[in-house]
């Protein structure tokens, strides 16, 4: 699939057992089943029996993205990640007795969510791409279903599919104490995870133009900081200067304090 070819997605099954699950999800999301598209599609929402995946049918073109929060990657960082001393933690203000009450404003595939999560923060997570938002429920549903730590740290996860600019300017629920943002960023980093995914998803979700926007309804709601994950050489949204900065290998947190978490 190249840049200049019409994006076509459909939504399919692997195998009979799923066919329900496809259909009701491709009337959810409004989207064609591939079995009735002659010409085929450029992206399949796929169903097999490791749940819910997006991938490419275009030669060359990167594996299957799904969420998975019981094996593979997720598995390893719950295990052996670091704790509390994980860069995403220390920004949102985890340390000793403190679990601040979370906003992911910006959720993509739940990773930083669940690492809040895991050290015992509730978070609510806000995914305006239906597409995204349909990985990451499913990722959450077979979390829960597999029981033991990984279904306790997902009953932590609270997914809200809309778009969150709106959402924080008329806030119903429970003031979060901390927002975290990570909008798309236009990457040139050439790893692997970022050619896999980002090639996926850009089509889908672009990038984040109103970030400026995203940031001003997040200083607007959030109780106590903001904190904003960028590329470490990317420049602060807007130019807006935070109060501290966190900066790892190759990304960084710019952290806006509003008050002091105790």
């Amino acid at each position: 699939m190249t840049d200049d070819m019409p994006l076509t997605l459909a939504v399919n099954w692997r195998d009979s057992r799923f066919q329900v699950a496809a259909q009701v999800l491709a009337a959810r999301l409004q989207l064609p089943v591939l079995a009735d598209l002659p010409d085929g599609a450029g992206l399949l929402l796929e169903f097999d029996d490791d749940g819910l995946a997006l991938r490419s049918t275009a030669d060359g073109a990167p594996g299957a993205v799904r969420v998975d929060f019981v094996n593979g990657a997720m598995a390893h960082r719950r295990q052996f990640g670091g704790g509390a001393g994980q860069m995403v933690a220390r920004a949102v203000g985890i340390r000793g007795n403190i679990r601040p009450t979370v906003l992911d404003a910006t959720a993509g595939l739940g990773r930083d969510g669940f690492v809040i999560a895991s050290l015992g923060c509730e978070v609510t997570l806000l995914e305006r791409q239906p597409v995204i938002a349909a990985l990451l429920e499913d990722g959450l549903q077979r979390a829960r279903a597999a029981g033991g730590e990984v279904a306790e740290i997902a009953t932590r996860m609270h997914l809200v599919h809309c778009d969150a600019i709106a959402a924080m300017g008329d806030w119903q629920l429970e003031v979060p104490q901390v927002i975290h943002l990570d909008p798309m960023f236009p990457h040139r980093d050439k790893s692997a995870l970022v050619k896999k995914e980002m090639r996926l998803f850009r089509p889908l979700a672009g990038d984040d133009d109103d970030a400026p926007e995203l940031l001003a309804a997040a200083l607007q709601l959030a109780s106590h900081r903001v904190v904003v994950k960028r590329p470490r050489k990317a420049p602060a949204i807007a130019g807006q200067r935070p109060s501290a900065e966190m900066a790892g290998q190759s990304s960084r947190y710019d952290i806006y304090g509003k008050k002091k978490l105790e």
